[in-house]
C-alpha cells in the first residue's frame, strides 16, 4: 500500500521567505518613521542642557558674582552654554523676562521642523 505524503517543498518554503523578506524592506520603513522621534529627543537633550545650565549658572552667580551670567531673558539663557544652540534650535519665547531670583518657562523650538517644540527652565539673576 502506497502511502502519500502531503507538505511543501523546500523551494516553496524559501519562496515564502524571500518574499517575506522583500515585504519587510519595502514595507516597514514606511510604518516606522523614527525620523520625527530622533529629533523630538535631540531637542529635548538641549532642553535639558539649558535647564541645567541655568541652574548651575544661578548657583555660581549666587555664590560669587564675579562668575557666571546674567540671565534677565530666556534667550540669555542659551549664554550659560559652554557652546552655542545649534544651528537648528531658536528659543521662540526669546524676549520673554526673566525676573531676578524667579524660574520662566521657555520653548525651544526646531527651526527645520516647526512642528517639534519643547520647554526648558530659565532662571533670572543679575
Amino acid at each position: 500500500m502506497k502511502t502519500s505524503q502531503n507538505g511543501f517543498t523546500l523551494i516553496e518554503l524559501v519562496m515564502v521567505i524571500v518574499i517575506l523578506g522583500v515585504l519587510a524592506a519595502v514595507a516597514l520603513p514606511k510604518f516606522i518613521d523614527l525620523k520625527g522621534d530622533a529629533q523630538l529627543a535631540a531637542l529635548q537633550g538641549v532642553a535639558g542642557a539649558l535647564s541645567s545650565a541655568s541652574a548651575i549658572n544661578y548657583a555660581s552667580r549666587k555664590a560669587n558674582s564675579a562668575k557666571g551670567v546674567a540671565i534677565t531673558t530666556c534667550a540669555t539663557a542659551a549664554n550659560a552654554l559652554q557652546g552655542s544652540l545649534p544651528a537648528t534650535v531658536t528659543i521662540s519665547t526669546g524676549a520673554t523676562v526673566v525676573a531676578v531670583d524667579a524660574s520662566v518657562t521657555c520653548t525651544l523650538q526646531d527651526v527645520a521642523t516647526p512642528a517639534i517644540t519643547t520647554s526648558f527652565t530659565a532662571i533670572g539673576i543679575l
